[in-house]
């Protein structure tokens, strides 16, 4: 989170997979409109730093974390480092995901990836690639978003036989693989598409926002 758009290369000069760099490398890899938008600026700017002195990235961004014109009025990000349970992170997770939030749902579930260092931590990895996809698909880069979906799929079947914290692991593989199918064949014209999320949950039919009478939000601006 507030780190470059373009993350750091390895030493054969490629990009980590996703769920290794900050979400903001995750998608511009893949999205060469927001890379020409990162270069439009030639102006330098004094970077915003946090208390131990590291670089922020202090841009405003839209609902799905594209940036915007210094001084636009863009989305709140997530906060970072909230401590908060498996349970929690899943409803609000799911809440963001249902109210067209795709790239700050990836912060929580990065959030607790990071903050958790038990036998479940690739599932909260998982969870994020699959935010990432459907950030790319409502960006208009179909291949980007199959691409990341697959590798959710993947980075979350070791959880398949025993899903932990209810987690719907089956249904979301399966999720994943039909929507990569259908973006995978969309590649040749690709648009802005919103992918209806799925539930994270097994047997869970909305978000939390939904069971809390929060109203409702409309997609992404």
């Amino acid at each position: 989170m507030g780190s470059d758009l373009h993350g750091t290369a390895n030493a054969a000069g490629r990009l980590p997979p996703c769920g290794t760099i900050t979400h903001n490398a995750c998608v511009t890899r893949h999205d060469p409109e927001q890379r020409s938008s990162a270069r439009a600026d030639p102006t330098p700017r004094r970077r915003a730093r946090d208390a131990r002195g590291r670089a922020q990235n202090d841009r405003p961004r839209d609902a799905l974390g594209r940036p915007l014109p210094h001084g636009a009025t863009g989305v709140p990000r997530q906060p970072e480092g909230i401590a908060r349970t498996p349970e929690e992170t899943l409803d609000l997770g799911q809440d963001l995901l249902d109210h067209h939030r795709p790239f700050h749902a990836h912060d929580v579930f990065e959030d607790h990836w990071k903050q958790t260092a038990g036998a479940d931590k690739p599932l909260w990895r998982g969870l994020a690639q699959l935010a990432v996809g459907i950030t790319h698909a409502a960006r208009g880069n179909p291949a980007g978003a199959a691409a990341v979906l697959d590798r959710a799929a993947t980075t979350i079947s070791p959880f398949a036989a025993a899903p932990p914290f209810g987690v719907d692991v089956p249904g979301i593989r399966a999720w994943c693989a039909d929507r990569s199918a259908r973006l995978d064949s969309a590649r040749s014209q690709p648009e802005p598409t919103w992918l209806e999320p799925p539930r994270l949950q097994a047997g869970r039919q909305d978000g939390f926002a939904s069971r809390s009478g929060a109203p409702e939000t409309g997609g992404p601006q």
